[in-house]
């Protein structure tokens, strides 16, 4: 088994609990860890034996532009799809995280990490 991993993805998304904050938008970051095996990538030295960067950042991209209003919903969404488009990914840890959330303070981010494993 091996790991890939995107860091640092940022997105300008109209999320929030709030109205307002679905109508002004906020910057927001996702950190992705999937699970797959790397057996016939590491041997053949083909993309399609593993799992392509490119594809990972567009399904995240397209679940980034749906509004939600919970982090927790959209690190759902994401995990679902990249479950449904890889079958080769057995584990997903995610991180969705808000930029200066409207808390009353000071706060650089607020941050929800959750996993899941691969069900079939």
């Amino acid at each position: 088994m091996g790991k890939i991993t995107l860091e640092g993805l940022e997105f300008f998304a109209f999320h929030g609990f709030y109205d307002e904050e679905q109508k002004i938008g906020n910057k927001y970051g996702v950190d992705i860890t999937v699970e797959t095996s790397f057996e016939k990538a590491k041997d053949d030295d083909k993309l399609s034996e593993t799992i392509d960067y490119t594809e990972l950042y567009r399904i995240i991209r397209e679940e980034m532009n749906k509004p939600s209003r919970l982090l927790e919903n959209i690190g759902g969404r994401i995990m679902n799809a990249i479950f449904d488009n890889f079958p080769l990914v057995t584990f997903i840890e995610i991180s969705v995280y808000k930029f200066n959330p409207p808390i009353g303070g000071i706060c650089k981010r607020a941050i929800v990490t959750q996993s899941s494993a691969r069900s079939d």
